[in-house]
């Protein structure tokens, strides 16, 4: 298979003979091996991000964490994953995205080993925000190798199709495998099937994955500290308000601490000779709008999840196990509309196709806008969520390939781990935001407790449906959508 041999319109230059030049063609033969070790790792990323949800309990009782402390076992990785995601891309871009995802794999291992270990309180938060730094030189790389293994056009509309399917189906797979190894073993297990994972992953990378030239020059560090830091304080209000309201001061703190350190992080980058976030991703109108869509279409979706893993176990009380089941009609849904989505873009363009998945999105949103107590899972929740399997198997594909299109190799990883980063924030934010809805709806509210959530969570919906629905507007109003074969 070969590989795209656009030229990089970076600054960078080569430290090695055969750097700037496009990699080693991939064997035809490898090409499937390639992309099924490339999203294992993302998979690996996704799965963790719920795996453990359905843990804290025991979690809790094993390690005496208090009600807020243990909220910690998800907000440190959280933490570090979000606010080192912009620079995990940049490392890639220098050091060699294989070479970083490697070491992503192998750091992401050894926490979750230390992780499952861990017998103290500190130990586990330690050895989470280890994970999150390991994922964070994990994602961008990922989706990098598929920028630079995988040319433009329909080979990597299905490679971006397999990999747009990842994050949705690790979280789903998540709750299973969760509910599977903390009824079945221990809650250990949901951190210790992560070793074997990213020890193959780390293994199989130099045998079947081409590796991307390196770029030498200048490391922007003032960028690095200023964005890191930015994108965790702002990270870390976020997660503030979800826990105490928008009144917290440490949240209003923490969001004046982010505008300050994110403006100048501008500042620097429109004056770096080589900046970590390249401002002039943003000059492309089309890659514009498909970042605004990044960030607001998880800013519905992650409620959503939050909400309805809520309802299953505590109004209608099926068991973690059951409840993570009860997410698989949407993965599965999801899963087979990323297989068509390819040949829908060559025939369509990005555009059309994005529209459809948003718009169904929105639908699924405001129908469960209408959740009233008494619905059953046949009833209340089975429709949304296959409604919704279809619409984000629509959308991010089409997302990722009009980010990406025309980017060349020495931004790759800048432009996926922007993509990521936004990705990532949108979803805190936008859980941040309904669970301060619920909040506020239910706090007068009389009724038993099932109730009460359910009627929460539906206004809670309600706010989602009109993100989903700003998300449509930006798509139609800003990206042109010119392109069928690119995706552009």
């Amino acid at each position: 298979m070969s590989t795209p041999s656009a030229p990089s319109t970076g600054n960078p230059t080569p430290d090695t003979p055969s750097a700037g030049l496009p990699p080693q063609p991939l064997h035809p033969a490898g090409a499937t091996t390639a992309l099924l070790v490339i999203v294992t790792s993302y998979l690996m990323v996704g799965v963790d991000s719920t795996v453990v949800n359905v843990a804290l309990p025991d979690v809790q009782r094993d390690l005496d964490f208090t009600p807020t402390g243990l909220s910690w076992v998800l907000n440190t990785y959280t933490l570090a994953f979000g606010g080192l995601l912009l620079l995990g891309g940049r490392i890639g871009d220098i050091a060699g995205r294989r070479r970083t995802l490697t070491a992503g794999a192998l750091l992401f291992a050894a926490a979750s080993l230390l992780g499952g270990l861990a017998t103290e309180s500190s130990w586990l938060l330690a050895a989470r925000a280890l994970q999150g730094v390991g994922a964070a030189l994990i994602a961008p790389s990922t989706l990098a190798l598929i920028t630079t293994n995988f040319p433009e056009g329909p080979r990597r509309h299905h490679a971006l199709g397999i990999y747009s399917s990842m994050a949705g189906i690790g979280a789903s797979v998540g709750l299973v495998l969760g509910g599977m190894l903390t009824s079945w073993a221990s809650w250990r297990w949901s951190l210790l099937i992560n070793v074997p994972i990213g020890i193959g992953v780390a293994a199989a990378l130099p045998r079947f994955v081409t590796e991307t030239p390196r770029h030498a020059g200048r490391f922007d560090a003032a960028g690095a500290l200023s964005g890191t830091a930015g994108m965790t304080s702002l990270v870390y209000a976020f997660i503030r308000v979800s826990e105490e309201g928008w009144s917290d001061t440490r949240a209003m703190l923490g969001f004046s601490t982010a505008a300050a350190l994110l403006v100048g992080f501008a500042l620097v980058e429109a004056r770096a000779e080589q900046p970590i976030m390249p401002l002039r991703l943003f000059a492309s109108r089309n890659r514009a709008g498909a970042y605004a869509g990044v960030l607001l279409l998880p800013a519905g979706m992650f409620g959503a999840f939050y909400f309805l893993t809520l309802i299953s176990q505590q109004a209608l009380g099926y068991s973690p196990l059951r409840a993570g089941f009860a997410f698989l009609p949407m993965t599965l849904m999801m899963f087979t509309t990323v297989r068509f989505v390819p040949r829908l873009l060559q025939r369509f363009g990005a555009k059309p196709v994005l529209l459809t998945g948003m718009a169904l999105i929105a639908v699924s949103a405001g129908r469960l806008w209408l959740l009233e107590p008494g619905d059953g899972y046949l009833s209340g929740l089975l429709g949304p969520l296959l409604v919704m399997g279809l619409g984000v198997g629509l959308s991010f594909m089409p997302l990722n390939a009009t980010i990406l299109a025309g980017i060349g190799p020495s931004e790759a990883g800048a432009a996926s781990g922007l993509l990521q980063t936004l990705q990532w924030l949108g979803g805190t934010l936008g859980l941040s935001v309904l669970v301060t809805v619920f909040g506020a709806a239910t706090r007068h509210a009389h009724g038993s407790p099932s109730e009460i959530l359910t009627e929460g969570s539906a206004r809670a919906f309600g706010v989602g449906s009109l993100i989903a629905l700003t998300a449509l507007l930006l798509t139609a109003f800003v990206i042109t959508g010119t392109e069928r074969e690119r995706g552009a």
